[in-house]
């Protein structure tokens, strides 16, 4: 089971053949995914049974908090596809209410957390309009166009997943000096970084190395005990690279806080190196200049 603020989201049952047949016989499914011939509430079973039993599939139901069936989330890996395919679809009348983002971003961060997918993609008709803006919304990039055996040309989006892991841990390593409306939380780079990290400050030809104890101290110090104030650093601009389980980031980045009463602002340029552990990606060096 998976949950959002409005939303859970389970594994597809027989007990859900009801909804199921409701869904698949709308026009939007009909027109954009396929008529299933799913005519009663037998055929709706035997569906959802063939469903289940095909272990490159998985559908999850989306409900409202009121157990209310809105729609479906779906993970298939298909014979001709090189990665899985997300999907989605729901009732009519719950379009245009941020359930499919909403519910399709918590399967996504699932997919993350669980799997060690590298890419995934989302198929969709080029004239579903209202499907093409929710995946460009997800992060989803075209692909290339996809001729399926009826001939019908389909549209295919895709997205690096390890970019996202990437994304977030930069974040978190930012996010870990800002105290302004917040307790900086050092610790970050703990999780962040592997133990071992090397860290080496280099502005005007002066080098400065650090390991992760003696980088972490001084600015823990300084963030919490009054002398630098409403602080906050951030990623302006970013390039990455990715290479199986080693990549680089190169981020512009800018800061702004309060020194002493006194207004400071500036901005640099951070270069990481990481490595993928397991599942989980890590910094093993970071060089920064600033200007």
């Amino acid at each position: 089971m998976l949950k959002t603020k409005r939303l859970v989201l389970e594994k597809l049952e027989s007990k859900d053949s009801l909804f199921i047949l409701k869904l698949v016989n709308t026009k939007g499914w009909i027109k954009f995914i396929g008529d299933r011939n799913i005519n009663n509430d037998d055929d709706a079973l035997k569906y959802i049974k063939k469903i289940n039993e095909n272990l490159k599939m998985t559908y999850w139901v989306v409900s409202l908090k009121d157990k209310t069936s809105i729609g479906v989330i779906t993970l298939i890996k298909r014979e001709h596809l090189e990665y899985y395919d997300i999907g989605f679809a729901f009732l009519p009348s719950y379009h245009n209410k941020g359930y499919a983002y909403e519910a399709t971003k918590e399967v996504f961060s699932h997919i993350i957390k669980s799997t060690n997918f590298r890419f995934l993609l989302a198929t969709t008709n080029p004239q579903n309009k209202s499907s093409i803006k929710l995946i460009k919304k997800l992060g989803m990039a075209f692909y290339k166009s996809d001729i399926q055996n009826n001939e019908n040309k389909l549209s295919l989006f895709k997205i690096d997943l390890d970019k996202i892991k990437i994304d977030q841990l930069i974040n978190s390593f930012f996010n870990a000096f800002t105290n302004k409306d917040t307790i900086p939380n050092l610790n970050l780079l703990r999780t962040t970084c592997i133990k071992e990290v090397i860290i080496i400050k280099n502005t005007d030809g002066i080098c400065e190395k650090y390991n992760l104890e003696t980088f972490i101290t001084p600015r823990e110090e300084i963030l919490t005990n009054g002398i630098l104030t409403d602080f906050k650093e951030k990623e302006i601009n970013e390039k990455t690279i990715i290479n199986r389980n080693i990549a680089q980031r190169i981020s512009e980045y800018e800061k702004e806080g309060i020194k002493n009463s006194k207004i400071i602002s500036g901005k640099g340029t951070k270069m990481f190196q990481l490595i993928k552990i397991k599942n989980n990606w890590k910094i093993c060096s970071l060089i920064w200049e600033e200007r």
